[in-house]
């Protein structure tokens, strides 16, 4: 018996739409087994007796601490003050750190001129800065967004300038040979040549400035996640603490998630995003 054309690319099909669904079912699951084994090595050792719930509070108890913060009406604004200093101080020092490796890495001059310094000021550490930050500019809000800025212009004027610098020369050459223009070529050749490199410093900007967030909010806050585990601290509620460092690493994974979508998007010519884009 003869199977027709039609019934072989219907099993074809078939085939490859349960072989496409179960490789992207078990890429879905995969990045979860290992938080999965550490919250049941946490919740079995705290239960158990293992571990003191004293030094480590077990998983439901830290669920009874969320609860907690989430009823008192204090947790959502606490949230968004962390977010609106993570992202005004982000956003500073992201701007700086583009233009900044935007001028360095197109001008010879400008690279002669400015990146010594701003190595030389890249190798202090941006945290130990805190008691002259206070002492210039108070306890407000400045402290603390310019800290995250700090932190954050590096990672993204060294990969912007670094990018742009890379770029291969071939293609400026092929580019000049088709009459392009100096702006031409930074449009259409340098600026996405060098794309993957900036968005690698984005991203890795993006941790940077989550990290100083938490030595930021220490700053005599009122408010923030910081605050929170300031206030947990002196009433030793450990339980509080470990649920503001799980809003940390949610936060921080969240952004780092949005950050791929975009690469993804903007990076859909080059092969390898556009093949991380289908999986």
């Amino acid at each position: 018996m003869q199977i027709s054309d039609q019934a072989i690319r219907q099993l074809i099909k078939e085939k490859s739409t349960r072989q496409f669904t179960s490789f992207n079912f078990k890429r879905m699951l995969t990045p979860w087994i290992i938080p999965f084994v550490v919250l049941s090595l946490w919740l079995f050792s705290t239960t158990s007796g293992w571990i003191d719930q004293s030094i480590l509070p077990s998983p439901i108890t830290v669920t009874h601490a969320a609860y907690e913060q989430w009823t008192n009406n204090t947790l959502w604004t606490d949230i968004g003050v962390s977010l609106s200093r993570v992202l005004a101080g982000f956003s500073i020092g992201m701007l700086s750190g583009l233009v900044l490796g935007t001028a360095v890495g197109l001008s010879q001059f400008n690279h002669d001129l400015l990146d010594r310094s701003l190595q030389m000021l890249r190798t202090i550490p941006h945290l130990a800065l805190v008691p002259l930050m206070i002492l210039w500019l108070g306890i407000d809000e400045t402290p603390r967004i310019l800290l995250v800025a700090l932190g954050t212009l590096f990672p993204v004027y060294i990969n912007t300038a670094s990018g742009i610098k890379n770029v291969d020369a071939k293609l400026l050459e092929m580019g000049k040979s088709y009459g392009l223009s100096r702006k031409e070529l930074i449009k259409q050749i340098i600026i996405p040549g060098a794309m993957p490199s900036i968005l690698v410093g984005i991203r890795y900007a993006l941790g940077v400035a989550w990290l100083t967030l938490v030595i930021a909010e220490t700053i005599a806050s009122r408010n923030g996640i910081g605050y929170m585990v300031q206030n947990a601290r002196e009433l030793l509620r450990i339980d509080i603490i470990i649920f503001a460092i799980l809003l940390y690493a949610l936060a921080g994974w969240l952004a780092d998630w949005i950050i791929r979508q975009i690469e993804y998007r903007v990076l859909r010519w080059n092969p390898a995003y556009k093949k991380a884009a289908r999986q």
